[in-house]
Parts: structure tokens; C-alpha cells; sequence
């Protein structure tokens, strides 16, 4: 019988002993708590960052592409390169997958600063260079979401941090702490992963970019003993030297310096296809890895199959680092 999300690791809990009774009896935290929490956390900050907007003050957008130029009249700070692709065209709006405002790669869910001029990316481009880093980094948060939803209630999951992503390295990963010493998934548990990134692409969640204070991302992930050492050190090599940029992706809150996908639509085939023990400087964790196109972009069964064979393979992505006092969280890391 093919396993069910919510039954994932149930053949491991019940049947192996691979978790301490003792852990479970002491754990009172559950992903689904700190997932609200997050969210709450996220709309209460964009909420009070909207209302400081008192004042509708006109920008113009010069959009310099196909299918012919114009310029457009918007709401500084409020309209954002989706709102801008609503007035020009519908097949724009739905393939676009970025934005290029003043030749900066932005967020389509991302505010427009002042005039400017803009272009949208999408996968069918002559150089999809930026898109298929986004692509990939989407990806890897996706999976993220599905990791810390889809085991039994009383594994607290807690996720550690994904490699920049590089799409030749043939996977898309995350890093994650499942609380066992081993797990060998079954062909049908792999399957059921994939299917949850499936419900996540036909969801369309937007990736939704907030930049809050240092000390607002530390309450948000303050049940996380990896992205609350994280946080400090991802703040000071921001601009402002104390922001950490947060995405929203339905009811998952993520650190990440993006920028994202328009939205989870844009993912089509996928398959969760390999699950590797790794040894950090934290201990063992577990490195999730899969492969996925882009939505429209067709292969025939034998190709992606030799992806799916090429990804399971262990994505050589550096291994986390995670910082301490006296040493730095990389860069790579840092601004994943």
C-alpha cells in the first residue's frame, strides 16, 4: 500500500525503535504551532510595514520588451512587477517567472521603488541564467515546507540550511535534523514526498519577500537551534546591517536573500529521489534531495529518468556550517 504523508515514517516510529521513547515524552513543540507562529509573526510585520505607506505617490515604469514598449503609471511602494504585467499582457503575466527593474533581478511580489525600467525573465529566454537559480532555490524551500509538515506529529523536524543553489550539480537539497540516527526510505515514501511538492505547485502559493529586523526573525525562529544561530550573522551582512529577508509560501516562513519564483505554479514534473546521511560539525543530518522542471518544459520518460538517476546521487554542495561567536556563517550560506 503506497504510504500517505501524515504516515511517512509510522514503519519507522512503530516498527524499528529508531527514536527515543524518552524524546517524544519530553518534546512539546509541533511543526504545525511553529509554522502558525511564523505566519502570525509575518502578517502582523507586513501589516504594520504597510501602514507606515500614508501617501499615494505616483512612480512611472518604462517596461522595455516584447511585445512593444510602454510606460506605466504606479503606486510607489505598492505596485509591485506582477501588477505591472496585469496591464500589459496576460501571457506576459503568466510565464513571467522574474523581474529586471533598472537591470537588478526583483521579486515579482516585490514592491517597485521609484521610476524605473523593467523586463521580465522566464524559463524559454536566450540566458535563463537568474531563472534557473531561482528555480532551484524555490525548489529547495518547497521542499523545506513539505519536510517539516509531512512526517507524525510527534517528530519535531527542524530544518538546518540548503547549498547555493547550482543547477548543475543535478539535485535541488535540503539539509534537515529528523531526530533519527537512520532512515532509508521506501520507493512509496519518496513518492509520497514528491506528491506533497505536487499539492505545493498546484496550490500556486506566491513567494511572498518581507526584510525585517534581526530581532523580529530571531522570535520567528526561535524554536530552530540552527536559523536562531543563523540569524545574527545573516543580519550583518546586510545593508542596514541588522535585516534578515524572510519569504512566505503559504503557511511556511523561510530565511532566504532570494530572490524566488513568482509563485509554486511554476514547478512542474518533480520526484523526491534520494535521502543522504551527512556528518557536520552539528552531528548527522539528513541531506533531502530532488529534481524537477519547470511547468511547460516536457521531457520524455527515458531523459528524466536519467536525471532522476543523476540525482540521487550526493549533491557535493558544501555541508552547513553553523556560526558561532567566533566564526562567521559563509557567505554561500548566508545568503542562500
Amino acid at each position: 500500500m503506497q504510504a500517505t504523508p501524515g504516515r511517512l515514517l509510522l514503519r519507522l516510529l512503530e516498527n524499528r525503535n529508531h527514536v527515543k521513547r524518552s524524546f517524544y515524552h519530553k518534546q512539546a513543540l509541533t511543526n504545525a504551532a511553529v509554522q502558525k507562529k511564523r505566519v502570525e509573526l509575518f502578517n502582523k510585520e507586513a501589516k504594520r510595514q504597510a501602514a507606515f505607506i500614508t501617501d499615494v505617490e505616483k512612480i512611472t515604469v518604462k517596461y522595455c520588451d516584447q511585445p512593444e514598449e510602454c510606460t506605466l503609471v504606479m503606486n510607489k511602494n505598492m505596485s509591485t512587477p506582477y501588477n505591472c504585467a496585469q496591464h500589459i499582457n496576460q501571457n506576459i503575466l503568466e510565464r513571467s517567472v522574474l523581474a529586471e527593474i533598472d537591470g537588478q533581478v526583483w521579486d515579482m511580489h516585490r514592491p517597485i521603488e521609484d521610476n524605473c525600467t523593467l523586463r521580465f525573465l522566464h524559463f524559454r529566454q536566450q540566458d535563463p541564467y537568474y531563472v534557473n537559480k531561482a528555480f532551484w532555490r524555490s525548489a529547495s524551500i518547497m521542499l523545506g515546507a513539505v519536510l517539516e509538515s509531512a512526517f507524525k506529529e510527534n517528530l519535531y523536524v527542524e530544518l538546518c540550511s540548503f547549498p547555493s543553489p547550482n543547477v548543475r550539480s543535478g539535485s535541488f537539497v535540503y539539509d534537515v535534523d529528523l531526530k533519527i540516527p537512520s532512515w532509508e526510505p521506501t520507493k512509496d515514501e519518496l513518492r509520497s514526498l514528491s506528491a506533497e511538492m505536487v499539492k505545493l505547485s498546484m496550490a500556486g502559493h506566491r513567494f511572498e519577500r518581507l526584510e525585517v529586523d534581526a530581532s523580529l526573525a530571531l522570535k520567528m525562529f526561535a524554536d530552530n537551534q540552527y536559523k536562531k544561530r543563523q540569524v545574527p550573522f545573516i543580519a550583518a551582512q546586510s545593508s542596514s546591517g541588522n535585516s534578515v529577508v524572510v519569504y512566505k509560501m503559504g503557511n511556511f516562513v523561510e530565511i532566504s536573500r532570494g530572490p524566488m519564483i513568482s509563485n509554486t505554479g511554476h514547478l512542474g514534473k518533480v520526484s523526491i529521489v534520494g535521502v543522504h546521511p551527512i556528518q557536520t560539525e552539528e552531528g548527522q543530518l539528513f541531506r533531502i534531495q530532488g529534481v524537477a522542471l519547470p511547468k511547460g518544459i516536457m521531457l520524455n520518460h527515458f531523459s528524466y529518468g536519467l536525471l532522476e538517476e543523476r540525482a540521487t546521487q550526493l549533491n557535493s554542495g558544501r555541508f552547513p556550517s553553523i556560526p558561532s561567536l567566533d566564526k562567521p556563517l559563509p557567505n554561500h550560506q548566508a545568503r542562500a
